[in-house]
């Protein structure tokens, strides 16, 4: 994340309506020489595909999953009722993304600058709660941890599938928690308004801390502590499972509270996937804005997909996209290291010296 963030301030430039534009296409064509440029134009087209995956699709149906799930233990819904409802979700959700994208893209940022910090810490509240209210358990789910990571034969039968199965699904859910390696929180990093990539790649890579060491962990400590893993639930469900078990409320509190959480995670997700992809899509068609304004409403339209696919069909997807994103972006973070490292030092070299401030 330090990395591409850095890269992207540092080959950051601005469009012809002023803003100020990067990402690792931009880098790609300002950094490597012009053999290397296809890359770029592969990572804009797969950042423009994302519509169908990450950034639409699967935060769509976690939306959909999570609410149809509280209605029917609300009673609200049967289970027969389960396609209806996600029409009509959709239908909501699809206004919601139009009010705001139509709004442009300050629009974007006024909203999720305000959810996001609300919901982060919301959350951590109650995964705390979890954790402090089953502090007598915190051993066993060391032990359960360790076993799993040094026997895992014991839990899944095989050793090295057990292991390939490990890396596969904690690389995969990594990216997606902080999409560090990813390219496309470079794209939006690349619009602040400072003269120092360093300190920009500094700010941005807290992010991965917070989002997958702290949020993530906490999630899977209550989801061991309570023993949600083993009831052969599936997205949404478990962690729900994990509040209900663990929380002093009853299951319905804990389902709306959750509901309410993954809403707000889910929904300034698919606001800023938008703003990502509209940049790749200016960077494939050279700037031309009328595209981008098309492209608008067909990602406002495809809100519509994602209710209607099945978990592992949407986390599928977004494991495929993901990974043809991130594939040109670290092979050119790899091309590009030198300027980082340089920047680094010079940097650090300067704030040692007190020629800037920290």
């Amino acid at each position: 994340k330090f990395a591409e963030v850095t890269l992207a301030v540092f080959y950051h430039e601005k469009n012809a309506n002023g803003e100020l534009v990067g990402g690792p296409m931009y880098y790609i064509k300002n950094g490597l020489s012009k053999k290397w440029h296809f890359l770029a134009y592969l990572f804009a087209a797969f950042g423009v595909l994302t519509v169908f995956g990450t950034g639409n699709a699967t935060q769509v149906n976690t939306i959909t999953t999570a609410v149809n799930s509280a209605l029917m233990n609300y009673h609200v819904i049967s289970k027969d009722a389960i396609p209806t409802s996600n029409l009509i979700q959709g239908i909501i959700i699809a206004v919601l993304v139009a009010l705001i994208l139509l709004g442009g893209v300050k629009r974007i940022a006024q909203v999720t600058e305000k959810l996001v910090p609300f919901m982060a810490l919301f959350y951590i509240v109650l995964a705390i709660g979890v954790i402090l209210l089953n502090l007598n358990r915190i051993p066993s789910v060391f032990v359960s941890i360790l076993e799993g990571a040094f026997r895992p034969s014991a839990v899944t039968g095989g050793i090295v599938g057990s292991m390939l199965m490990s890396v596969k699904k904690g690389v995969s859910r990594g990216i997606f928690s902080n999409e560090s390696g990813l390219g496309s929180a470079p794209i939006a990093a690349a619009a602040a308004q400072t003269k120092e990539p360093v300190r920009q790649g500094l700010v941005s890579m807290t992010g991965t801390f917070i989002d997958t060491i702290v949020i993530c962990t906490m999630t899977g400590f209550s989801i061991v502590l309570t023993g949600a893993y083993t009831q052969g639930l599936e997205g949404v469900a478990v962690t729900a499972y994990a509040f209900q078990s663990g929380l002093p409320f009853s299951a319905k509190v804990c389902e709306g509270i959750l509901m309410l959480c993954l809403i707000f995670f889910a929904f300034t997700t698919i606001l800023g996937w938008d703003y990502y992809s509209e940049r790749c899509l200016e960077y494939l068609t050279g700037g031309r804005m009328k595209a981008v304004k098309v492209y608008r409403w067909l990602y406002i339209l495809a809100v519509f997909i994602g209710p209607f696919l099945t978990v592992s069909a949407v986390w599928t997807i977004a494991d495929i996209f993901n990974a043809l994103m991130a594939l040109p972006n670290l092979v050119a973070i790899l091309a590009l290291s030198g300027v980082v490292v340089a920047e680094t030092r010079h940097y650090f070299k300067r704030l040692s010296e007190g020629s800037i401030r920290e």
